[in-house]
């Protein structure tokens, strides 16, 4: 037997990842799943980027791209950061990679030494922490409940920050939560960070155009230019365009940051698809109503998931800012048990008695750093989130 990497033994594999696969085994095997684990929109990637990638086959652009990605998607970048940010980036400042996880990859593997902090707030994106550690870093985490509707405060990052913290990892409209930081939020963060100059920040903004009002998208280095030379600006093509499947995701920064997460890109997948490339310099220039209305029907689901969970006896369920995700807390619930005599301890509990006696699927809280919750993905038919919502009040109202 092959001896494995001691690396391997301070991670683990995506929970949102393993539970989706399972519900499409389940699903297989002919059981009634409604699977509301993926966080990925359910509608088609619209005509005319689908269109502009059939022509790039047919003009040839099949081959290696740079490792930084082409010119011509890095210009169309650059113009989306100054139209939508107000961020001046030139192109040498830019780079993309194989969706926005990897852009986080390369930051952390170009940055991190053993025992260099990363602040994260809590609940957060299951891949932050564990990518920290295979780089080698350490993860600090803070919590961030629904006493605070999911924000962490001033104080809270004043207190966790050390002179080994290296990064602050910054995620608005949050995945899990849906809760986003408005600019009266973010210039408290970003007074504090201002007066840490060993301090970076890496802003995940994936979910910056799916947003509701009254809540208004700022992106920090917005908020606080004088954070501009220590903040990676990260962002994609997934959410907002539904694109999840083409893999390209991209950043802004400092030139010497830039070129260091290159390097790293360099010697792994080289370069994101060609033909994804093309795709998403279409996205960015091109017509852009495809977002309203995709909003428009998360917000209807938004506030149909949200209206039929509260009305479900023990669950506590906050109406979230962007993003497509609810997280509600299951607090009122723990220590009951099913008809069966199972106890639900915690949430990882509820989720899998939930999958087994209403086939519904959802990520428990603890994969995202806060219990007891739960995680659900409204980017499904309004039909499928009635049904799994009633599956879920019924299987609430069986424990005792």
């Amino acid at each position: 037997m092959i001896p494995l990497s001691s690396a391997l033994g301070r991670i683990k594999p995506s929970p949102t990842i393993a539970i989706t696969a399972q519900a499409r085994a389940l699903k297989a095997e002919g059981r009634d799943i409604i699977s509301l684990s993926a966080g990925e929109p359910d509608f088609d990637t619209p005509r005319n980027i689908r269109d502009a990638a059939v022509a790039a086959i047919e003009r040839g652009e099949t081959r290696y791209t740079s490792p930084e990605g082409i010119v011509e998607l890095r210009q169309a970048i650059a113009r989306k950061f100054a139209r939508e940010n107000g961020l001046t980036y030139a192109p040498d400042q830019i780079m993309v990679s194989t969706g926005g996880k990897q852009v986080l990859f390369n930051a952390l593997m170009a940055t991190l030494d053993a025992g260099d902090e990363v602040i994260i707030p809590a609940p957060y994106w299951v891949s932050y922490p564990d990518m920290v550690l295979l780089a080698g870093g350490a993860p600090v985490i803070v919590p961030a409940g629904i006493d605070s509707n999911f924000r962490m405060s001033a104080a809270q990052l004043e207190a966790a920050i050390t002179p080994k913290t290296r990064w602050l990892i910054f995620n608005s409209p949050s995945n899990p939560t849906g809760a986003g930081y408005s600019e009266s939020d973010l210039k408290a963060l970003t007074d504090v960070l201002v007066a840490h100059p060993h301090v970076w920040v890496m802003t995940d903004d994936m979910y910056e155009h799916i947003a509701y009002p009254p809540f208004e998208f700022r992106t920090p280095a917005q908020v606080e230019p004088r954070l501009m030379d220590r903040t990676l600006t990260v962002n994609g093509v997934s959410k907002a365009y539904a694109m999840t499947g083409w893999r390209i995701g991209y950043a802004g920064g400092p030139t010497r940051l830039i070129r260091a997460m290159t390097t790293i890109q360099s010697q792994s997948t080289s370069n994101a698809c060609s033909i994804s490339q093309w795709a998403a310099v279409e996205a960015l220039d091109g017509p852009q109503d495809y977002i309203a209305t995709s909003c428009a029907a998360f917000l209807r689901r938004r506030d149909l998931v949200v209206g039929l969970l509260n009305a479900c006896p023990g669950i506590e369920c906050p109406t979230p800012d962007g993003a497509f995700y609810v997280y509600p807390s299951i607090a009122g619930l723990i220590g009951k048990s099913t008809p069966s005599g199972t106890r639900i301890g915690t949430d990882a509990d509820f989720a899998r008695e939930l999958l087994a006696a209403e086939g519904v699927a959802v990520v428990f809280g603890g994969a995202f750093g806060l219990s007891p919750n739960f995680r659900i993905s409204y980017a499904a038919s309004d039909e499928d989130l009635a049904e799994a919502c009633a599956r879920i009040g019924r299987f609430c109202e069986s424990l005792a």
